[in-house]
Parts: structure tokens; sequence; C-alpha cells
């Protein structure tokens, strides 16, 4: 394994974190279906990837909060997987809606989601002796190298164009070839 990696993301990059918070322990049959809904819904889109789920990370934020990180292939297919009649998830949130409407979820159990489309440019990431996780799970992982050694050259690195590599010019200030020439 090599020691420092980056993830290979090229373009647009969709996450999607979507969890629940337990408000009262004692609502068990409230908020079990929900964490039992979400692992089938992860499960119904790992048989299938052509609805666009890449990757996935559940975490837990305390005892009463779980969330899973999505990334997706495009909002498009995270669209078409939220709103498709033939996905679990249309069939669980006509029931949560039917559930909320009646007053039976209130104050018992949380559900949340943000989603989020990074476009190039605006993500980066590092990784240390770690196995593919996140971002690069989703995207694969290259040697930190391929993208650059400092967090600027990630975030800088576009699909399809070349940078010229960091040079040192000052002592301790690093600028790119083409920096020195404009500036």
């Amino acid at each position: 394994m090599v020691s420092r990696t980056t993830a290979d993301a090229e373009g647009e990059v969709v996450v999607l974190l979507i969890g629940m918070r337990i408000n009262r322990f004692r609502a068990v049959h409230l908020w079990v279906p929900v964490m039992l809904a979400m692992l089938r819904m992860l499960r119904e889109l790992a048989r299938d990837p052509s609805r666009g789920l890449r990757a996935k990370v559940l975490l837990t934020a305390s005892p009463r909060t779980y969330y899973v990180v999505q990334y997706w292939e495009s909002k498009e297919k995270l669209y078409a997987y939220a709103t498709a009649p033939d996905a679990f998830h249309h069939e669980v949130w006509a029931r949560v809606n039917r559930a909320e409407r009646a007053g039976r979820l209130r104050g018992q159990v949380g559900i949340w989601h943000e989603a989020y489309v990074v476009p190039e440019g605006s993500y980066e990431a590092i990784y240390a002796d770690m196995p593919a996780f996140g971002l690069a799970e989703a995207y694969g992982q290259v040697p930190l190298e391929r993208r650059g050694r400092y967090a600027a050259d990630r975030f800088a690195h576009r699909a399809g164009k070349a940078r010229p590599p960091l040079q040192v010019v000052a002592p301790g200030r690093p600028h790119r070839e083409d920096e020195r020439q404009a500036g």
C-alpha cells in the first residue's frame, strides 16, 4: 500500500449526508424501522450500481444520531433514485409522510439529509496509510504526488489539464512557474 494517497475524482462530486436522530429511546417501535429502512435502501443500491451510488460510509455522531455519507455519480441519479416508483425509498418516504401527517413521529425520531454538489477544484483529500475510504472509495485512489504534494495543488487539479509542479523560488515559498511569470 502506498503511504500517502489522494482521491482520483474528476469533475464535480455529489455528496449526500442522510441520517436519523433518536429523540426518545423508548420509542423503539418507531426508530428501529427507520434504521432498518436505511440499511435496506443501501442494500438495494449495492445490488444495482446503475442507480448511481458510488460509495458510502456509515457513521454515528452520538448514541442518538446515526448517518450515512453517500457519494453519487450525479445529482440526476440521486434525484432519480429518490423519486423512482420502483425504489424502496419511494415506499419508505410515503410511510414517513403518512406517519408525520398522523403525528406519530413528532418528537420521537428525527430524519434529515443534506445534499451537496461540489464543483471540481473545491475538494481535496489526503489519506495516510489508509485503504480506499470515503471519496477515494468512490473514485479510486492515486499516489499523492499525482495530484500534488500541497493541498493547494490538489484543489487546483483539473481533469485533463496538467499544471506545472511547484518550484521553490524563495526560501519556504513554493510557486508555480506560470504564477511566477504572471506575477
